[in-house]
């Protein structure tokens, strides 16, 4: 039963060719599976997956397939099965229940990429490069807030949460993780196992950072000292949650920047119930959605939309270098009136400033 050879010829070319040695479970194993749950009878059928090559046929190929024994003696063989695919003119009867479906992720699965499909290939996600980063590296959120709501964004700072190494600034792509209420039933389901947490935690990317919604509930932690370590290791920029943390102390030794409402040291499961990754949510009172800016440093956090994120920093690195200036004014002796903000006397003479430095 472990020398079982299955090749597949697709007009003439060899498409699949492996043998029953490298099931993932040894058929003796499925047999005695599936005897646990019914009575298997002499002549049952059990269909099981199919060796690597599976892909798409069209209407006119011939499809061939062998099955063999070939280091058995006489090396038998099933013989060659030949089909030729023909398109059927029958329409499906709608009662029958669930009928096929296709989408464009299934099509890029069977023929093995979008390419192959006949597919336009998926935009590309937004990435932070070098200088952009580095720029928001250097801008005070402040300054960040003051751009967006000129543009009409004023609902975009996550409130109630502080950093546990006010030091840190915190830059990067929002990858976020929501909490539902507790629940018993629901916990009992999703909590537990390889739940949504630690999903998220175990598949962050360098330079994201993970966002959770635990919707302000500081009663127990979101996160502890070993997600925290994951997260460092992964690469990730860092944490913030509108939740608790838990070993708080442990937390903050780790490094990596965290911001949080509190600590606490009760587990996830006194408030909470892991419920899902990769999805738009609400932290702090504001929309958080994956691939969003995130920068953060000792006032707070904020969220900017990626398609925003070039002009807005380019606006606060120049009001911040306007500030400075004025700031200079000031410790000069001159009065505030007229000169923060600025009126038109002083802008004309940071105009000039400018041009000559």
């Amino acid at each position: 039963p472990a020398a079982l050879r299955v090749r597949t010829w697709v007009d003439g070319v060899l498409a699949q060719d492996d043998t029953t040695a490298d099931l993932i479970f040894p058929l003796a194993q499925i047999v005695a599976d599936l005897a646990q749950h019914m009575t298997l009878e002499r002549g049952d059928v059990i269909l099981t997956g199919t060796p690597a090559g599976s892909s798409v046929v069209r209407p006119g190929s011939v499809v061939e397939v062998e099955v063999d024994a070939p280091d058995a003696a006489g090396s038998p063989t099933s013989g060659r099965l030949r089909s030729r695919v023909v398109e059927g003119d029958d329409v499906f009867d709608e009662t029958l229940g669930s009928l096929p479906a296709v989408d464009d992720t299934q099509r890029a699965e069977a023929w093995g990429s979008r390419e192959e499909a006949g597919l336009p290939p998926l935009p590309r996600p937004f990435a932070l490069d070098d200088d952009l980063r580095a720029k928001l590296a250097l801008t005070p959120v402040a300054g960040l807030s003051a751009q967006l709501r000129k543009r009409g964004l004023n609902n975009v700072t996550i409130d109630g949460v502080r950093p546990l190494h006010p030091d840190q600034k915190l830059v990067g792509l929002a990858k976020t993780l929501r909490f539902l209420p507790h629940r018993e039933d629901l916990f009992a389901s999703h909590g537990g196992g390889y739940n949504a947490q630690k999903r998220a935690f175990d598949e962050v990317r360098p330079g994201e950072v993970i966002v959770i919604e635990a919707r302000g509930e500081s009663g127990s932690g979101t996160l502890g000292d070993i997600l925290a370590l994951r997260a460092q290791a992964r690469g990730s920029a860092g944490v913030i949650t509108d939740g608790g943390v838990r070993d708080a102390d442990a937390v903050t030794a780790v490094g990596i920047p965290v911001y949080t409402v509190g600590a606490h040291p009760a587990v996830l499961g006194r408030r909470h119930v892991p419920w899902d990754i990769d999805v738009t949510i609400a932290c702090g009172g504001t929309v958080v959605q994956p691939g969003d800016v995130i920068v953060g440093d000792a006032d707070g956090v904020i969220v900017i939309p990626p398609a925003l994120v070039a002009e807005v920093v380019e606006a606060a690195l120049a009001q911040e270098e306007e500030d400075a200036w004025v700031a200079d004014r000031v410790r000069e002796g001159h009065p505030v009136d007229g000169l923060f903000p600025p009126n038109e006397e002083w802008k004309a003479r940071y105009r000039a400033w400018r041009e000559t430095n």
